[in-house]
């Protein structure tokens, strides 16, 4: 048997005390362990925090070059802002070729290419009637507000962002679409937008479109108390400073005598939306729609798109009005920094998502090159297809097999060729071949190469822009330095494969500032701002988000 113990004081004292000592331990850790757990879940409660408001803005025509030669210009709340505070991606690209205003609209909201959505331009060849139709045109919803354009989002074949967040929030998000164009307004807010607002060309109203219900009342109030043609009666436009005529990036100097011009006529209000002016009224507009909805009330994410202008006026060339060229981006950026503003007063940045880039391309200078000795030419697509059809009726007998041709794209006579039961691939190539013969063809592409042809370089950004519902049997590419001509163009448009830089830009809602050289094609802005508002991407995009 063990020897019992006898008592001891102060050993049982100590013992007592470590026993003291590891309750009050095993306390602390547990406190300490309740506090690290609920510091988790408040980092994980603030994770599922979505922005208030989403902003994407979509500047026509806008180039990196002319961005960064103007910076002297600007003040520090618009360009320069972003640029210091935003994740700036410096090279970006369109997943398809030969971007215009409406294809690229709807392949920002889409988050995927003309393949997929379906807009391939502003126009193109009906096939039915052989008759060009705009991408927005649908006769079954009037326009309201005093505008004759019939509009829908018809022909955008899949769903947009803004589709998306109304799904998921069961049609509780507000979603605005304000553009000075029609295309960008209606094909930028999708098919289940509260409202695309924007600038008729005939009344200079802000309109819209029955498909989309009534004229809001920010658009209404605008029209009643500050309608563009009051705006326009004792207007001039002239620089906005004296520091806008005396800086030039252009090689023939500065400006010799101020611009100054007046809006009058029929054409006034077309003038007006390829001025300088159109971003102020676009931007007052905006403010107009913050303040007279519950955009960023409350925690469900609204959705706003805003298109601004920054081609030049008129759609000259650049060396005809440089300096109203100048002006435009200055202008721009003063309206930038007042919807920043605006957003930030009423909303917060930290509760907004700001994305900014461009249209990608630049309305194209018809210079005269042969005044230069540089290689050039002009390709008549019609006459062309013309010679087509003569060559493929001594090759398969009399009949009409080219229907029809718009901008560099021919049509064939599907139901002839079926009802001959001629080989459709055969006769295709029989086309290519003769089409490359002509004087000025870089290259041809065929529905069939298209769809179902090996890969060659650049063809990826051809297939991007092609789709069989509305595309070409046969696409044409001329030379760079050539011209097309068609029925179609009022004017020879010339071919340039000239590098175009233009930025995709994040700002606000917390996110660091960085810049990042990384090529990246602008239909990642769709899945980016998706994971942004925690909802799915539009159903036609299968891209991961940049961050």
């Amino acid at each position: 048997m063990g020897e019992k113990k006898s008592y001891n004081p102060d050993r049982d004292l100590a013992h007592g005390s470590r026993v003291v000592l590891s309750r009050s331990f095993l306390v602390s850790l547990l406190a300490v362990m309740s506090a690290l757990s609920a510091a988790e879940v408040g980092a994980a409660t603030s994770e599922k925090t979505v922005p208030k408001v989403v902003v994407n803005i979509l500047i026509d025509q806008l180039r990196s070059d002319y961005v960064t030669a103007f910076m002297p210009l600007y003040g520090d709340n618009g360009f320069r802002r972003l640029f210091r505070e935003g994740r700036v991606y410096t090279q970006a690209e369109y997943p398809m070729a030969r971007p215009d205003r409406a294809s690229a609209a709807a392949t920002i909201a889409a988050g995927t290419s003309p393949a997929n959505h379906g807009v391939i331009a502003r126009q193109w060849l009906d096939r039915s009637t052989l008759r060009p139709v705009y991408c927005v045109d649908d006769s079954k919803y009037p326009g309201i507000g005093g505008t004759e354009d019939a509009s829908s989002p018809v022909n955008l074949a899949v769903s947009t962002i803004g589709d998306e967040l109304k799904v998921a929030t069961e049609g509780k998000a507000l979603v605005y679409s304000i553009a000075p164009f029609r295309d960008a307004a209606v094909l930028s807010a999708g098919h289940a937008a509260d409202a695309a607002v924007w600038l008729d060309t005939r009344t200079g109203n802000w309109c819209s479109t029955s498909y989309y219900g009534s004229l809001p009342m920010w658009a209404e109030m605008r029209n009643s108390h500050s309608h563009v043609s009051d705006l326009l009666k004792n207007l001039k436009w002239e620089p906005s400073s004296d520091l806008v005529g005396n800086f030039s990036y252009y090689l023939s100097g500065g400006m010799k005598e101020p611009f100054s011009h007046k809006f009058k006529g029929d054409a006034q209000f077309a003038d007006f939306k390829t001025s300088g002016l159109v971003n102020e009224e676009i931007a007052a507009l905006f403010t107009d729609c913050i303040k007279g909805t519950a955009v960023g009330r409350d925690d469900i994410t609204d959705y706003i798109t805003v298109a601004f202008y920054a081609g030049n006026y008129q759609h000259r060339p650049v060396f005809e009005a440089p300096m109203e060229l100048q002006d435009t981006y200055v202008r721009l950026d003063n309206a930038l920094a007042h919807i920043i503003s605006t957003v930030d007063k009423r909303i917060g940045l930290n509760n907004a998502l700001f994305v900014l880039t461009s249209t990608g391309y630049a309305d194209v200078e018809n210079a005269d090159l042969s005044a230069y000795r540089i290689p050039t030419g002009t390709f008549d697509v019609q006459r062309s297809a013309a010679l087509l059809n003569m060559y493929l009726v001594a090759v398969y007998g009399q009949g009409l097999y080219v229907e029809s041709c718009f901008d560099n794209q021919i049509y064939l006579n599907h139901k002839l060729i079926e009802s001959k039961q001629i080989n459709m691939t055969e006769m295709l190539n029989r086309c290519q071949d003769l089409l490359l013969q002509l004087s000025g063809v870089k290259d041809v592409y065929t529905s069939q190469r298209l769809l179902q042809g090996a890969w060659t370089p650049g063809i990826s950004r051809i297939r991007g822009g092609y789709n069989p519902r509305f595309s070409g049997d046969i696409l044409l590419e001329v030379s760079p330095g050539w011209s097309y001509t068609s029925q179609n163009n009022a004017k020879p448009r010339l071919v340039r494969e000239s590098y175009l830089s233009y930025p995709v830009i994040f700002f606000g809602y917390g996110i660091p500032s960085d810049t990042i050289g990384t090529p990246v094609t602008v239909d990642y802005i769709a899945p980016t701002l998706s994971k942004a508002m925690r909802i799915r991407a539009p159903n036609a995009c299968s891209l991961a988000p940049l961050f």
